[in-house]
Parts: C-alpha cells; structure tokens; sequence
C-alpha cells in the first residue's frame, strides 16, 4: 500500500513538470513550417510571444501573438490549426475556395477574422459575430448567427 501511495504521489509531483510551458520571443523555436506560414501571410507583422506548449501525452502546440493582436497556433508539424485576426481579415489565401464563396454569396459584408482547422472541418468566425461549421467536404454544417442569439 505505501509503494502504491508513493507511486500515486510521485506521478502526481512529476505532471506539473512534464507540462512545462515555455514563453519565448525567439522564432527559431518554431518548427520551420510555421516559420514561412508567419512570413508568407503576416511579412510585416512582429512577434510579441510565443509559448510552446508541451504535453505529456501529447506533441508540442505552439500559440504565436503577433503585436497587431492576431493568434495564430500550430502544431507539432508546424501546419497551423487556428488563425484569429481580431476584427482584421485572415489572409484569404489561408481560407478554403468554397468557404471564401460560401461567405462571399451568404455574407456579403462580413470577413473572416477567425479560422479553425478541426478534424470534421473548418469553423469560421465573421466580422458580424456569425459562426460558421463546415465539414471537411466543404458543407455547411451550422451557423450561428449573433443576432438570434
């Protein structure tokens, strides 16, 4: 029973440790995918942190905060998972073809200012407080329109 409570205690004491989250300003800490996505998309854009968050039964997510306020976050191969511009537009080249049409003809005044990449789909968040789900073929699941809520 004491080697069980020990055992139980020692996992318990080494989880904050293996969760260890690391705050940096450094871009070589970055995978080089999410490097060039950086300065393909935001070239002028400075970084303000990054923290690199491990897991421990997980791989590595990196959460980048740019100075203008946008977040954008990747995984541990540096494909990015999550692009959140605030009230600015996430560059349309990072945005699926029939998502961009989708708003374009549905949302005629709105942009997108907020992606995720989730294993069914994309979730799209419009400058109008509009939700969008889509699926991974390109359907729209839900939306969730700000003002009927």
């Amino acid at each position: 029973m004491k080697k069980l409570l020990f055992l139980i205690f020692a996992l318990i004491a080494f989880i904050p440790m293996a969760r260890a989250d690391k705050y940096t300003l450094d871009r070589d800490n970055l995978p080089v995918k999410a490097q060039e996505m950086i300065t393909t998309y935001f070239p002028k854009a400075k970084i303000s942190m990054i923290k690199v968050d491990k897991h421990l039964l997980k791989k590595t997510d990196y959460d980048v905060k740019l100075v203008n306020g946008t977040k954008i976050e990747f995984n541990n191969a540096g494909e990015w998972t999550s692009v959140d511009c605030k009230k600015k537009s996430v560059p349309t080249e990072l945005v699926p073809k029939h998502i961009r049409r989708k708003v374009a003809s549905s949302y005629p005044d709105a942009t997108i200012t907020r992606i995720t990449k989730k294993s069914g789909g994309h979730i799209v968040g419009l400058s109008d407080g509009t939700e969008l789900r889509f699926s991974l073929l390109g359907q729209l699941k839900k939306s969730s329109d700000s003002l009927d809520e």
